[in-house]
């Protein structure tokens, strides 16, 4: 792979390949090149695809034991090039070095677990014999590889949210073709580069750089496409599940994530997660707290505690230890977040600290009192901006938490089990997470939501069952 710092080519069915158009990458700090990517084209995507069909062959084909061999050895690559696959996050995404070390570590551990759970692939036996005409006959089924997998994966988990993808595909004897955010390519071309220097055979993954434009509806709406694995916005996930017919999706689409705090709840360490998983990747977190509901008692003990630590958080250089947040993706999402508290403002909200923007970077954000009719209120911030709510009891809480339209996660404090039960029945969430933040995940967990926040679940297992299916055999052996 031949690549200048600032070209560097696509991933097309095993060949690194450069475009007549180039779009260039930038670092959201300063807005300094980093490297461009080609603009592929529309005959790109499409020879992206059908080479990918003889690579659904070929991967279907892989014995089980050179899956895992592959996946292992691209992890192992990713190890020994650490500080470079940790680096180049934290150059064209908004992660500090530190956030960007720790996704590097998941993405180690995603393609591992990928080649454990490639021999859990398993089907079982059917009592045919359950039904009168099912007698002298036995059966079984066993999953299959469903074909050709479309990703298109978003900015701000440039390396893991790809290898959520391309590491149970290839695991489970698919090809897949990677379609990355036009903002963060040079992650998922790294993962490209493991992967090819593992042995993966040619044709089985596409790394295809673009604008959505161009290339997006291409690669939805082919008919050789059996999935869409997508990541990223409800109405562009609303969009693509209207274009793209009869294929399986996968989609995780946002949320707005509740936290509940009770008055019998270890404020400090309720304080501590929450300002984590509030401000952490500048707040641009699927899983990010978003609204916090605290019972009357203990309110401005943690609204004290939480305002005074999200004022100490160290916004700066991201390539700096000492850094807890860096910059938004670029300035207009800056402006946009900027805009939505200005709203929230204006309708009566109070801010107690943040407010801010400098360039693309945009300070911690509490609010307080905010109506419920506000834009910030309802939909995904996407940006380190915090809404705190004084409620009377948990079930004030658990209405007011279900009253959005996503249902992604959510957490709750407590040292009382039956409420901890109670909001685990009636919390309209895919997943709960008992005494922390909503953004607590690890990558063997089902993971994914309920009503706008998406269909199916990924983790590296329920991927893998996304992505295969059931195939039922039955012998007859009556002789005569």
């Amino acid at each position: 792979m031949e690549t200048t710092m600032q070209s560097k080519p696509m991933f097309l069915a095993g060949r690194w390949v450069q475009g007549e158009e180039c779009i260039d990458v930038f670092d959201p700090q300063d807005g300094s090149l980093i490297s461009s990517v080609p603009a592929a084209t529309g005959d790109d995507m499409l020879l992206a695809i059908e080479e990918a069909k003889e690579g659904a062959k070929r991967s279907a084909a892989l014995p089980v034991h050179a899956r895992m061999r592959i996946l292992n050895d691209a992890a192992l690559y990713i190890e020994e090039h650490f500080d470079l696959y940790a680096e180049t996050i934290a150059s064209e995404g908004s992660k500090t070095i530190k956030e960007a070390v720790s996704e590097v570590m998941r993405c180690i551990q995603t393609l591992r677990l990928s080649a454990e759970e490639a021999r859990r692939i398993q089907g079982e036996t059917i009592p045919f014999d359950q039904s009168e005409t099912g007698e002298g006959r036995i059966g079984y089924y066993y999953r299959f590889p469903i074909g050709i997998i479309a990703a298109i994966t978003p900015f701000n988990d440039p390396l893991n949210l790809v290898a959520h993808k391309v590491g149970p595909a290839i695991a489970s004897g698919n090809a897949i073709i990677v379609k990355p955010a036009t903002a963060t390519p040079l992650s998922a071309l790294l993962l490209a580069e493991a992967f090819e220097q593992a042995g993966l055979p040619p044709k089985i993954l596409s790394v295809i750089t673009g604008r959505g434009g161009v290339i997006g509806d291409l690669l939805v709406t082919h008919p050789a496409i059996r999935m869409v694995s997508f990541t990223g916005g409800l109405e562009t996930g609303e969009r693509i599940s209207r274009k793209a017919g009869l294929k399986k999706l996968s989609m995780e689409l946002g949320s707005n994530s509740p936290v509940i705090i009770l008055k019998d709840a270890d404020i400090a360490a309720a304080v501590d997660a929450t300002v984590s998983g509030a401000f952490s990747a500048a707040g641009q977190n699927c899983l990010g707290v978003q609204r916090i509901y605290i019972e009357k008692g203990a309110f401005e003990e943690f609204q004290m505690r939480f305002v005074e630590k999200a004022g100490r958080y160290v916004i700066g250089d991201k390539q700096s230890l000492a850094t807890d947040m860096g910059p938004l993706i670029n300035e207009r999402e800056a402006e946009r977040v900027e805009q939505w508290v200005a709203e929230a403002v204006a309708e009566g909200a109070e801010l107690l600290t943040g407010g801010e923007r400098i360039g693309a970077f945009y300070k911690p954000t509490v609010l307080t009192n905010v109506p419920s009719s506000c834009r910030i209120a309802i939909q995904e911030i996407f940006g380190p901006v915090v809404l705190l709510y004084e409620v009377a009891d948990l079930e004030d809480a658990i209405s007011k938490a279900n009253e959005v339209p996503y249902g992604l996660q959510a957490g709750i404090f407590t040292r009382n089990i039956e409420n901890a039960f109670k909001a685990i029945q009636e919390l309209d969430v895919g997943g709960i997470m008992i005494n922390d933040s909503s953004d607590y995940r690890i990558d063997g967990m089902p993971f994914g939501g309920v009503k706008g926040s998406g269909l199916g679940r990924e983790g590296v297992k329920f991927t893998i069952q996304e992505m295969t299916e059931p195939k039922v055999v039955s012998f007859n052996l009556h002789q005569g």
